[in-house]
């Protein structure tokens, strides 16, 4: 199992095609979780398809014939165009087509999955209805407000930043299976998860005063570098928390192994959605990607100029381009 790492949804959606692959397809399955990241160069190794099923949720298509079952939901799933065209044909064929699965309309790629689960296979979504509610909000950004985003009071905002911030390669495997046996309160409580969270909460008002003192907003567009402060993660809303008025922000920063350029908009903003522009878009441009409304370009980790000026051009543009 292949699935959108460091990402609430890619966890979910990885959970639920477990679940649903046990009760639908074959109870004595056995799983290894594997996850991916955006970065530039190759996002996958051939080698590392292994199983008798490999599945990719949450993440761009794969050609290889070894990819048996897939699932995405991002605007920006197809890293080529020979490989739009390889979905297309395994359209066109009733086997392949009943195994990998493109729409992005849905909120998250969980969502979407339990749909196909549901209609397709019949599948039962109900025991795990919770889940497939906060993966909606957390993938589509559907809080009440900036404050709930960035004050983390429900159990599914605090595995979020459990997630987002996982160094321990086998730790979000552990977690998978979890969320659908579970409620996520009680995930949040199993012990290698709640050693976790009081060292991450600090960490987070720390980025959170590192942002305020680095953001500036001009005509509706925020931006900040904090490329000289390493960070594995941070909570996207904090500009929107900081700037309520804003419609978009660009966020320059630097982890092990990326230089990022993140580009989202305000999930609460008061602009015509039809003025606004496509987010995705934009990145695809310099290689990235994402969906109408957030995005994010991955540069190598020694290319910080590389990105800094991508940034800078995508703030000129996003400036000029303010719908208020």
């Amino acid at each position: 199992m292949f699935y959108h790492d460091k990402c609430f949804d890619g966890a979910c959606s990885a959970s639920l095609f477990t679940r649903f692959y046990r009760e639908c397809v074959s109870a004595e399955a056995t799983f290894g979780y594997h996850g991916l990241v955006h970065r530039a160069g190759a996002l996958f190794n051939e080698g590392e398809f292994t199983g008798d099923e490999n599945v990719i949720v949450d993440f761009k298509y794969s050609a290889s014939p070894r990819i048996t079952w897939w699932f995405d939901h991002h605007l920006s799933a197809f890293l080529t165009p020979q490989d739009q065209e390889h979905f297309k044909a395994c359209q066109r064929d009733p086997d392949c087509s009943n195994r990998k699965f493109f729409d992005p309309t849905y909120t998250s790629c969980t969502s979407f999955l339990a749909h196909i689960g549901a209609t397709r296979f019949g599948f039962n979504t109900a025991p795990v209805a919770d889940l497939i509610h906060w993966a909606n909000i957390v993938d589509g950004a559907l809080y009440e407000s900036p404050d709930a985003a960035v004050e983390m009071a429900a159990p599914a905002m605090k595995l979020t930043l459990v997630v987002e911030s996982a160094q321990d390669p086998e730790f979000i495997p552990k977690l998978i299976p979890l969320l659908t046996e579970m409620p996520l309160e009680e995930v949040l409580k199993q012990p290698f998860v709640a050693t976790l969270l009081p060292p991450l909460l600090e960490r987070h008002k720390h980025s959170l005063e590192l942002i305020r003192s680095r953001a500036e907003e001009r005509d509706g567009t925020i931006f900040f570098d904090i490329t000289d402060h390493p960070l594995e993660g941070f909570n996207k809303f904090i500009p929107y928390y900081l700037y309520p008025n804003a419609t978009y922000s660009i966020g320059l920063s630097k982890s092990s192994f990326r230089t990022k350029v993140a580009v989202g908009s305000n999930p609460w903003t008061k602009a015509d959605p039809a003025k606004m522009v496509n987010l995705a878009q934009v990145c695809e441009r310099y290689g990235g990607g994402g969906h109408a409304r957030v995005g994010a370009i991955s540069f190598p980790p020694d290319q910080e100029e590389r990105a800094r000026a991508a940034a800078t051009e995508i703030v000129t543009e996003l400036r000029a381009k303010n719908p208020l």
